[in-house]
This record gives C-alpha cells, sequence and structure tokens, in this order.
C-alpha cells in the first residue's frame, strides 16, 4: 500500500450552475427563465402587481402547496395552457393543418364506396411516408394485418387513383408512372421511368435512344416532360419545420474610428425577486414559510448572478474578437484573420472553455450582417495571416475569373492563391471548392458548354 496526495479541482453547484449559464443561447436562457418562473414563485419575468392585503393566509396556502406539487403544477398548467389556446394547435394533430390521410379520407366522402373498402383505403392512407409513398408491400400488409390480399389490392387501385397524382406509389419509378399516365402521356417518357431512370440520371441520353430505338431528340422532349412531374406527391403535405429565429447577443457599432461591442440586452436584470415574498420572508412568523422563501430567494439571486457574470464574459469575449477582426467590420471577409480561442482566452486570463462556452450558439450583429461568434475562429487553415474564411473569398474570385473553357485545376489554384500571399495545399483547396459547392475542373467546363 501506498500513500499518494494529490490536489483535485472539483466543482461545487454554483459553479456548476454559472458554467450551464454561460454556454446557454438567447433562446435557450429565455426558456430557463420560463421553467424557473414557474418553479419558484418569488421570480417575475415582467413587473407583476402585488397580492392584493389580506390575501396572506391564501398566498401562504398556495406556497405551501407549490413546495409539495411544483411538477405536477407545470405539467397540468402546460396542458390548460395548450387546450385553452388554439393558435398552440396549429400544425399538429387534430389542429388546423390537414394532413395527406385526412385529404385523401375527404375524397372517400365524395366516392360511392362499400364500407369495408373505404376503411382499407383509410388504412393505406395511414401507412404512407412523408413523400406519400406506400414503401410495404401489399403481401406484408395483408399478412400483418389480418386483412385478405384482395381487399388491400382494391384499395391500394383506389388510394392510386387519388388526389395527389403518384401517391400510393412503391417507388419513384412508379410514382412517375402513375402521374404520366393520368395526364395520359406515353411513348418515350413512359417507356424511360418504367426502365430507364438510372441512365437518365446520368444523362447517357444516346443509350436510351438506341435501347428504345428513338431519335435523341425525343429522349431529350421525355426529360423535359419527366422533370415537370412531382417525385414527392405527398411533400406539400409535410409539417414546416418551425423557422430558426436568431436573436444576436452582441452589437458592434463604430465610435471614433474604433468598433465597440455592445450587449443586445437590456442593463435591468432578466427578472426581479418579488417585492412581496421579499418582504414576507422580512415578516413572516412561520418558520416554515421563512425557509421555504429563504430556499427559493437564494435559487433566483444565484441564477441572477450566473446571468449578470454571463453577459460579462460574453461582452469581454466579443470585444476581445471585434479588436482582433477590426479590419473584417471594414473590409469584409477577406479581411478576417486566424483567430484562437486560446488567444483570447489568454487576453481574458480565463481558460479556453470557458471562450468556448461562451461563444457557444452566440450571435453579432454589425453592418454586415449577423455572424455566430464562433465563425470568427479558426487556426489558420490558409497560411499565413490569411483565415480560412478569406481563403473561400479568394478561391471563389479566381473561379469566377478562370476561362470557362479552360477551368482552373486544384494545383493551378493553389499556385495562384501562393502568389496572392494566401500558401495552402491542394487538399486544402479541394476542401474549401467543396464547402463552396463549386464543383471540378470537369464540372465547371461542362456546366458552361
Amino acid at each position: 500500500m501506498e500513500l499518494v496526495q494529490k490536489q483535485i479541482q472539483q466543482l461545487d453547484q454554483r459553479q456548476i450552475q454559472r458554467l450551464e449559464v454561460l454556454q446557454m443561447s438567447a433562446l435557450e436562457l429565455r426558456d430557463y427563465l420560463q421553467e424557473l418562473s414557474q418553479e419558484n414563485p418569488v421570480v417575475d419575468l415582467n413587473d407583476a402587481a402585488p397580492p392584493e392585503p389580506g390575501r396572506e393566509d391564501e398566498q401562504l396556502q398556495h406556497l405551501r402547496w407549490l413546495a409539495d406539487n411544483d411538477r405536477q403544477n407545470r405539467y397540468y398548467q402546460g396542458l390548460w395552457d395548450y387546450e385553452s389556446d388554439p393558435i398552440a394547435r396549429i400544425g399538429v394533430s387534430g389542429g388546423l393543418e390537414e394532413t395527406l390521410p385526412q385529404f385523401i379520407s375527404r375524397q372517400l366522402d365524395r366516392l360511392s364506396l362499400d364500407g369495408e373498402t373505404a376503411r382499407t383505403v383509410r388504412f393505406l392512407a395511414s401507412c404512407l411516408d412523408g413523400d406519400g409513398y406506400l414503401r410495404t408491400c401489399p403481401q406484408e400488409l395483408a399478412r400483418d394485418c389480418a386483412i385478405p390480399l384482395e381487399a388491400i389490392q382494391a384499395g391500394l387501385a383506389v388510394l392510386r387513383a387519388l388526389e395527389p397524382a403518384g401517391v400510393g406509389a412503391e417507388n419513384l419509378s412508379q410514382c412517375l408512372e402513375l402521374q404520366l399516365e393520368r395526364a395520359g402521356v406515353g411513348g418515350p417518357a413512359l417507356a424511360i421511368v418504367r426502365d430507364h431512370l438510372e441512365s437518365l440520371a446520368r444523362c447517357r441520353y444516346r443509350l436510351i435512344a438506341d435501347k428504345l430505338g428513338v431519335p435523341v431528340e425525343q429522349v431529350f422532349c421525355a426529360q423535359k416532360t419527366i422533370r415537370e412531374l412531382d417525385p414527392r406527391p405527398g411533400a406539400v403535405f409535410d409539417r414546416p419545420e418551425p423557422a430558426p429565429y436568431i436573436y444576436p447577443d452582441i452589437f458592434v457599432e463604430e465610435h471614433n474610428g474604433h468598433f465597440l461591442a455592445r450587449s443586445s440586452h437590456p442593463e435591468r436584470p432578466a427578472f426581479h425577486i418579488n417585492g412581496y415574498y421579499r418582504d414576507l420572508l422580512a415578516q413572516s412568523q412561520q418558520r416554515e414559510v421563512r425557509d421555504y422563501l429563504r430556499q427559493k430567494v437564494q435559487a433566483a439571486q444565484e441564477v441572477l448572478q450566473a446571468i449578470t457574470q454571463r453577459q460579462d464574459t460574453l461582452l469581454r469575449c466579443a470585444q476581445a474578437i471585434v479588436d482582433r477582426q477590426e479590419e473584417f467590420f471594414r473590409a469584409g471577409d477577406e479581411a478576417l484573420r486566424p483567430l484562437r480561442m486560446a488567444d483570447v482566452a489568454q487576453a481574458l486570463g480565463v481558460h479556453e472553455s470557458t471562450v468556448s462556452r461562451a461563444v457557444r450558439e452566440k450571435y453579432l450583429q454589425c453592418q454586415r450582417g449577423v455572424y455566430p461568434l464562433s465563425w470568427f475562429f479558426s487556426r489558420g487553415g490558409a497560411g499565413g495571416d490569411v483565415g480560412g474564411a478569406a481563403a473561400r473569398v479568394m478561391l471563389r474570385r479566381l473561379i469566377d475569373a478562370e476561362d470557362k473553357t479552360h477551368p482552373l485545376s486544384d494545383q493551378k489554384l493553389c499556385e495562384a492563391l501562393a502568389q496572392a500571399g494566401c500558401p495552402i495545399s491542394r487538399r486544402t483547396v479541394a476542401k474549401y471548392r467543396d464547402e463552396l459547392n463549386i464543383p471540378g475542373t470537369s464540372g465547371r467546363k461542362a456546366r458552361e458548354a
């Protein structure tokens, strides 16, 4: 046995909370405070009127009830808010948007179908995927759901005759075939979607023409017809993802030739402690009430301190970034310089992980637009004093100015960038070109031909 002495730093709960708050985005912090206000009765996010005089006993009962039932209260209050707000139901089952199965069901109401067939079609509609395809074969559906195969096939025939055209197909080929048949189109277009879609995708027009025994011009006409079809007839019923909102945490403004970072949040605290409960803590004679309120007030104060520290650290990090990237705010992407989080951490006298947490999902707004703070960091992928973003700008300019009949290879681009003061490897050129969605030499030449 051996006795070893070690020095270990451990984070207490308060430090952990401050680190968690530091790395929260603006939206995450807002949701966190909303939840805090429901859990902690002393927290007021907005200016609320104090309780009426003479309601102390009622408030004390409410406090005791909250202490025992916080979780249940939040759950049922959330259900109540959901049920009482019809806007909250938009886009959900039973809400104000129509789904593909509902759209198909409404069409069935206008058809003279027996009850069994109608039920089968509604069942098949419920099995469609987001593209409107029925990926499961009829035999498997019949076996798994104990429905006669004949009934499945009859229902499938009805389903494929409904709108939108192509719904209920097993694959892309059949989906396009159903649409062409609905439109009364045959000839090369129908033959291509049945047997030659892969060749069409590879632009093998001459091969398709030879196999079909038709002039290549007819293949081109068929391609134009096929491109007008909808490969995902059910996609129109997809519920769109909510548009992401970006709330800038930092504004950058120019003052007397220098750029300064300022917080976009108001100077006042994110919330305040309810004055009634603060007075009740000082005046109440019941120990149980005082202990409960003291715990809640202390928890709220610790969150306020964490938010204040978050704002201070974020603002210091942002100003350090602005100071080192000042030329970017004057000239744009091409002037962006390599910058490491370790450089900012050293300037601020904090750990690199603190900078990483501070800039996580935080955004900066300046006259050039809105940028994530993490965008300003790079490890100098483009040698010298040129950052990765600037290298991408220079690369795009070279490609835009090249002779389209003789596009530059990645090696030639590498040499041209080196002459412009941006020495990077050919592999990095290829990487940046892919990130910019720019094809290689042959792709650019074929596109211009």
